[in-house]
């Protein structure tokens, strides 16, 4: 943990120059100049001041600029990390007062973004391949058996970094990151070790103190009175925990707020009941029925897959309503009372709200998130749907597939007797989607698709979020948000991340041996052309 935040201390100080945290200087330099290694880099003195030629891991004034905007618009979802805007200073182009989670959350994914667009592509890439690196180490779930593989790319990553950076920056903490994966080894996965926890826990003690003349003694009294009152509720019915938020708890799903009730448009709905009834298990032999059904009727369209999934889409609901009453009005029927009411269809007059609670993540719609400082709209759906090629692809196959979206709205779909949570969200067309050559998924959030098939079942979807990407204005890149239900239990197995196959830390980092053809040299010259001096008086 602290080798995390001391290396990423070292890269921030670094590229953006803060004080007592550069690991360049006139020291550095001459370094360079007495171990007779990138002597076009030593320091010229002047009357009054020193010139620096700028080096390969130097910024330019509007390339810091660049950075620090990067930084300073990113919003995050709620419980991510601190407010990212606010460890921005914009006068000075800095980052001031980052704590050792801030500093985890930059090195796991918001560092390689917002260094898309600055530095040559040699030393901007080493410093991505040492974030997938540290990505790689705090997963959840760690496969043994590639262990050996990451120590290796580690140690070329740090050769790699040893090209570009100046000596200076290799201290003790840097070597120390060669240890870590023995360490995993050793000791298992890195989350059961890190002191997080215990640092939350720590700032909820010091919320205890009243009189900082005995802090002791407060946080004695106030821990013990809180455990009498947890003893106590043991023993109640309907009462919630001491000290638990309830929006926090893991396995509880729920609506937040903002909840307003109004008629939705008949197509809209239909839509949403539609999809309920496609992943609702006891309906499934009704929909072999239909299909069969389809082709019996139409026996000319028999092998056209699209042409009968469209007429299944448009007269299932009315199909399954006559039929389950049909069934109904036999005496042996074996239609169960969820089927009945699902088949009879939702209300018309549908709560809609701002965000829900789902098993411990908090979503929101984007017109909350436009007036908040988190982002929480973002979703992501790995579903097993038909693909076509272009809209006069008459055979499309099915299989496992990748959907984008942004939640629009929160609805609760009333079937009488119980009620179910829908998403409608903007998904992002497949033209709006590229994937770039070290993994990172790149989304167009202007291009919207699958205009008839807008919803999701709460319970589907993963949370992510939208970063903008400086190389290309107008894109964002998909980042994931962490799987946080460390009480989600099996046994005594606890339950790994669910794998984003877009994301480029579950990837891995980029082949070694192909590094060099992928960033290409720097051509023998360590100065950086095109770019203003550093001079110190």
């Amino acid at each position: 943990m602290h080798i995390e935040k001391n290396v990423c201390d070292s890269i921030i100080g670094t590229l953006l120059e803060i004080p007592e945290k550069n690991k360049d200087g006139i020291a550095a330099r001459l370094d360079l100049l007495n171990m007779g290694v990138k002597t076009d880099l030593q320091p010229e003195y002047g009357e009054r001041r020193t010139r620096l030629p700028l080096g390969p891991w130097n910024l330019s004034r509007a390339e810091k600029r660049e950075v620090c905007n990067s930084f300073y618009g990113m919003k995050v979802p709620e419980g991510y990390s601190s407010n990212i805007k606010n460890l921005v200073s914009l006068q000075d182009s800095r980052l001031l007062g980052l704590k050792s989670h801030d500093c985890h959350t930059l090195m796991q994914q918001l560092l390689p973004v917002a260094i898309r667009s600055v530095l040559e592509k040699p030393a901007r890439y080493a410093i991505t391949r040492l974030c997938f690196f540290f990505n790689a180490i705090c997963a959840k779930t760690v496969d043994v058996s590639k262990l050996d593989k990451l120590e290796e790319d580690v140690v070329v990553t740090l050769c790699l970094l040893e090209k570009y950076f100046p000596p200076s920056f290799f201290d003790i903490m840097v070597h120390l990151v060669v240890h870590l994966v023995r360490e995993v080894l050793l000791c298992g996965p890195v989350y059961f070790r890190w002191m997080y926890p215990f640092e939350r826990y720590m700032k909820v003690l010091k919320g205890y103190v009243q009189n900082r003349t005995r802090p002791e003694g407060c946080i004695a009294e106030r821990y013990i009175a809180e455990e009498a009152v947890e003893f106590c509720t043991q023993h109640l019915s309907d009462v919630s925990t001491v000290g638990v938020p309830s929006s926090q708890k893991m396995g509880v799903s729920k609506p937040l707020s903002g909840c307003t009730v109004s008629v939705v448009d008949q197509d809209l709905l239909n839509q949403a009941h539609l999809y309920v009834l496609e992943n609702t298990e006891e309906v499934l032999p009704y929909i072999e029925q239909h299909m069969i059904h389809i082709k019996t009727a139409y026996p000319k369209f028999r092998k056209r897959t699209k042409w009968l999934q469209d007429k299944h889409n448009s007269t299932f609901i009315q199909w399954l309503r006559f039929k389950v009453q049909s069934e109904l009005e036999e005496d042996n029927h074996g239609v169960s009372e969820n089927l009945r009411w699902l088949a009879a269809g939702p209300n018309m007059a549908m709560p809609l709200y701002r965000s829900y609670l789902n098993k411990g993540i908090k979503f929101n719609i984007k017109a909350q998130d436009d007036v908040r400082t988190t982002q929480n709209s973002g979703v992501y759906l790995l579903a097993h749907t038909m693909q076509v090629a272009s809209a006069k692809d008459k055979n499309p196959i099915l299989s496992n597939m990748g959907f984008y979206g942004v939640i629009q709205e929160i609805w609760d779909l009333d079937y009488q007797k119980f009620t179910i949570p829908v998403f409608r969200c903007d998904w992002i067309d497949s033209s709006g989607l590229v994937v770039d050559e070290l993994g990172f998924t790149l989304v167009d959030l202007s291009k919207i698709g699958h205009r008839n098939d807008q919803f999701v079942l709460a319970s589907q979807v993963k949370q992510i979020f939208f970063v903008d990407d400086p190389m290309h204005r107008g894109w964002s890149v998909v980042l994931s948000m962490p799987n946080r239900e460390y009480n989600d239990v099996i046994g005594d197995e606890v339950l790994g991340d669910v794998i984003i196959e877009c994301e480029p830390f579950t990837r891995g980092m980029p082949n070694v041996d192909t590094f060099d053809e992928l960033v290409g040299e720097l051509g023998g010259q360590n100065i950086r052309g095109g770019c203003e001096d550093i001079w110190i008086e």
